[in-house]
């Protein structure tokens, strides 16, 4: 009778428990609605709206030049260059990051894995203005090794297309190297002794077992990787600044009055674009994770 009463009263105890973690979310929701909802909608307004009048205070109307206008000209141009310098950066820091972190793991020195971790985890998150002027002094047009090495008469220069790949390399390999490191601690030691076992070798090995079943975590890594150098500006805009057309510049001169005196809906417009890419890069993102996960539980 006991039991019974206690299955009777379960149903009771799972509906409180299901509501109290309802009530825990809500701080959450109400965070990311302030944070994230609020900016997001202001930005989808204005930019699809525009001021008919000068006068300040008069109503907006609703147009789509604003979105047609983001998506020509030197516009264009700036969103197409930050497409490839994210792609270029990303698949660079995903083939050195691949590599550096199965060095960790096939390392037998514990000593090795902890500085590797620890100094991805601190470069991974050093951006921005100092990570510029850093490499301006080292491999600026004065820097230390330029003139040391002489670089400038190879042709070197920092402030071009691939001077910023090289200083976004420098956070994005760290990533990720944290990125893929638990995907490889996740491969079976049974699965490298079951190919041996059939004559493969080592490549046969990655190429057939190893590979496939990192693909969705590389594949994660990448789009990770593109994300935050598509979202990145600080560096960019302190090193090179119009010297390499990017979005996120464009942007910023839209907004400051550099480019026209009314471009700041236009500016909305070019951060909607952004958005719908994120949208699009997150969509890819997380079923690979989901996949990748089923795999090397």
């Amino acid at each position: 009778m006991d039991g019974d009463a206690g299955l009777r009263r379960r149903p009771g105890s799972l509906l409180r428990r299901a509501a109290a973690g309802r009530l825990a979310v809500v701080p959450l929701l109400l965070f990311v609605a302030v944070a994230f909802g609020i900016p997001a909608v202001a930005m989808a307004y204005g930019a699809f709206t525009t001021n008919t009048s000068s006068t300040p205070g008069t109503p907006s109307a609703f147009t789509s030049g604003n979105l047609s206008a983001s998506l020509q000209g030197g516009y264009l141009t700036a969103l197409i260059g930050s497409v490839k310098l994210s792609a270029t950066s990303a698949l660079i820091a995903t083939v050195g990051g691949l590599l550096l972190a199965q060095a960790v793991v096939t390392s037998r020195f514990q000593a090795l894995r902890h500085a590797v971790l620890s100094a991805s985890g601190v470069l991974a998150n050093f951006g921005g203005v100092p990570l510029a002027f850093a490499f301006i002094a080292t491999l600026g047009n004065a820097g230390v090794l330029t003139t040391r090495l002489h670089l400038q008469d190879a042709g070197w220069s920092l402030y071009t297309f691939w001077g910023l790949n090289l200083v976004y390399l420098y956070f994005l390999v760290p990533l990720m190297v944290l990125s893929v490191l638990p995907s490889l601690d996740g491969l079976r030691r049974q699965w490298r002794e079951a190919a041996q076992n059939n004559g493969a070798t080592t490549w046969q090995y990655w190429r057939h077992v190893a590979l496939p079943v990192l693909a969705p975590s590389l594949l994660g890594g990448f789009v990770l990787l593109f994300g935050t150098a598509f979202a990145a500006y600080a560096t960019a805009a302190a090193m090179v600044g119009a010297s390499v057309p990017l979005i996120t510049l464009q942007i910023a001169n839209a907004l400051n009055g550099n480019v026209a005196a009314d471009a700041g809906n236009v500016a909305l417009a070019m951060s909607l674009d952004m958005v719908v890419i994120a949208v699009l890069v997150m969509a890819v993102y997380l079923p690979l994770q989901r996949r990748s996960a089923r795999w090397l539980v």
